[in-house]
């Protein structure tokens, strides 16, 4: 006997057998019930959703006789019958099913309604079934029309389509209209289970979980999927050989982008990249996956109580809760909103995995300035472990200084480093790859100054912008001994390395409220910050510098922490070195002589 297929083998008999499609099932159950039946229906949906199912599940309602061949119409058919069994079987002479994608002219269609004159041979009704009825000619829908409209009584339409909006409205406003939904992964997946228990293949559980992903809400592509993971698996689901089969890419690859991504390590972005392209892993799977962990983390960013609530057997769940809590929601948001848009840039670029780098280290050119004191690892810092290579200068804005001045006056530059810019009046000298390089003259200097500073920037900032930004910035710090004191033991710890990860986050986020003997209290903003892990990691680390306390934290407005200082250091720093270049005399005459412009955001003082 030839061996029939999942898809075809398990294909719902009943109404009680359909999974995921509740709201159609109930609707029409009730119609029958109360025998309130329209003479159209039309079922839109994606593939594999089970609208040729429904139509035939309904045929057999309104056909079924009974066991004892005295039965009426019916929501639950016996499925034993000769008419259940005929219409299973595809033999009912009274069910007609007609491809509108092979059979689309106005001919098929008018062969098809000359039967509507002659009643029932076997059935209690005739039934026409047109799949995918968006594929008719505008003449063929014109024919149809009178019919449809107003059919014998004996006569019902079933059309479906996987394209409603190419349905003529004259044919849409003539049927009763139902939109089966695509499935949930977990519907899937729990029909998946059953379906394989029924089999006796062994499944690992994660194995089907890729399955349910990869199909995208179709059940038939699922057991499709699954026909072919049994044969390539010789008869069990193996998690590796599902991920194998699929070119799905593993998550704990997803979970070290986003992790480095977060901590801006651009050196692990790459070397992660490096590694997919080793393995010949899909990129495009790699942003499908991403997406879909950032889609979870920015759910439980927004409903923290969501991760107490989640899916108890999915293996990601917890490793999910921890990214969400250590990236910001605007940066979760903005690398969703990356990953989505660079799936379609994937096809421009010559090389797929450059185009994947490049998508990821997006995010590390918009990601905010590291806070002072918590510096994390980027591709710049990757470069300067390197050896020293002697290359043209980095820094788009250059002047030549007297050499008297050159060891004295601090440089701005677009390398990041943590040292006060030079004070408003002192000239900058060149900053090549790590070094001081020496002034060449002063005419040359200022020539090739005004040629690079021309080359590369096209864009200001639009006038009265600067002021609005600093209007909008927030009011300086009122210092306080505790938060004097606070701000030295976190950026005690912090240098020591005594926290790291989310703890570090929650030390640098918080404010130190009050002090007792026994007891300090915390307040931050973030209910992701205040995890039971973190605090115990914090509090064991103040132990460890003598400070035997129990950490209680509250959540409310923050107002002084040490991130804030830190930040607000940093922006004192920046803003001294921009006014520094600006009020540069040699800067100021290249940009008046040469129409030179500085890069926004290239300044960074060094």
């Amino acid at each position: 006997m030839a061996y029939l297929v999942l898809a075809r083998k398990h294909r719902p008999r009943t109404f009680s057998e359909m999974v995921g499609q509740e709201h159609v099932v109930q609707a029409l159950e009730n119609a029958l019930t109360s025998q309130r039946l329209h003479h159209a229906y039309l079922f839109t949906g994606t593939r594999g959703v089970g609208k040729t199912t429904v139509s035939r599940i309904l045929a057999k309602s309104l056909n079924c006789q009974g066991p004892d061949g005295q039965g009426g119409i019916t929501a639950a058919p016996c499925g034993v019958c000769q008419a259940c069994k005929d219409i299973d079987s595809g033999r009912f002479v009274d069910y007609t099913e007609l491809d509108a994608a092979s059979n689309r002219g106005v001919d098929e269609v008018q062969a098809l309604l000359e039967q509507a004159v002659y009643k029932p041979v076997q059935g209690r009704f005739k039934v026409f079934m047109i799949d995918e009825v968006h594929m008719l000619t505008g003449h063929a829908f014109n024919a149809m029309l009178k019919t449809l409209e107003e059919p014998p009584e004996y006569l019902k339409f079933v059309l479906a389509t996987t394209d409603p909006q190419k349905v003529p409205v004259t044919v849409l406003s003539r049927c009763l209209q139902f939109n089966l939904r695509p499935m949930a992964p977990e519907t899937v997946l729990e029909h998946l289970t059953r379906v394989l228990q029924t089999e006796a293949v062994p499944a690992e559980p994660h194995a089907l979980r890729l399955i349910a992903r990869a199909a995208r809400g179709s059940m038939r592509d699922a057991l499709s999927l699954t026909d072919q993971a049994i044969a390539f698996g010789n008869g069990e689901l193996t998690e590796g050989g599902v991920r194998q089969m699929l070119g799905s890419v593993d998550r704990g690859h997803v979970f070290r982008l986003i992790e480095a991504l977060a901590q801006g390590d651009g050196r692990t972005v790459v070397e992660t990249a490096e590694g997919l392209r080793r393995d010949g892993l899909s990129a495009a799977s790699t942003l499908e996956e991403m997406t879909a962990v950032l889609q979870a983390m920015a759910v439980l960013q927004a409903v923290p109580a969501r991760a107490e609530t989640g899916d108890a057997g999915d293996p990601d769940a917890a490793e999910t809760a921890r990214l969400a809590a250590a990236m910001p929601a605007d940066e979760t948001q903005l690398l969703y909103s990356l990953c989505l848009h660079g799936r379609g840039e994937l096809g421009l670029a010559p090389d797929e995995y450059a185009a994947l780098t490049m998508v990821l280290l997006r995010l590390l050119a918009f990601k905010p300035a590291a806070v002072a004191g918590a510096e994390k690892k980027t591709l710049n810092e990757a470069r300067a472990a390197a050896p020293e290579r002697a290359q043209a200068p980095r820094a788009p804005v250059v002047a030549a200084a007297p050499a008297a001045q050159a060891e004295t006056a601090p440089a701005a530059t677009s390398a990041t480093s943590a040292t006060s810019a030079a004070p408003p009046g002192h000239r900058l000298p060149v900053r090549e790859e790590g070094r001081l390089a020496a002034a060449p003259p002063a005419s040359e200097a200022a020539t090739a100054a005004a040629q690079v500073l021309a080359m590369q920037v096209r864009v200001q900032p639009p006038p009265g912008a600067r002021d609005v930004a600093r209007d909008s910035v927030p009011p300086p710090i009122q210092p306080s001994e505790e938060g004097d004191f606070w701000h030295a033991t976190v950026t005690q710890l912090v240098a020591a390395e005594a926290v790291t990860a989310l703890a570090r986050e929650l030390a640098l986020q918080s404010q130190l409220v009050a002090r007792d003997v026994d007891q300090w209290l915390l307040r931050v903003e973030r209910e992701s910050l205040n995890q039971a892990g973190s605090r115990d990691k914090l509090q064991a680390a103040l132990a460890a510098l003598g400070h035997e306390v129990r950490l209680a934290i509250e959540i409310g407005s923050v107002a002084d922490s040490p991130a804030r200082r830190n930040k607000q250091a940093a922006d004192a720093r920046q803003h001294a070195a921009e006014e520094a270049i600006r009020n540069d005399p040699e800067v100021q005459s290249m940009m008046r002589d040469w129409d030179a412009r500085i890069v926004p955001g290239t300044l960074r003082p060094a």
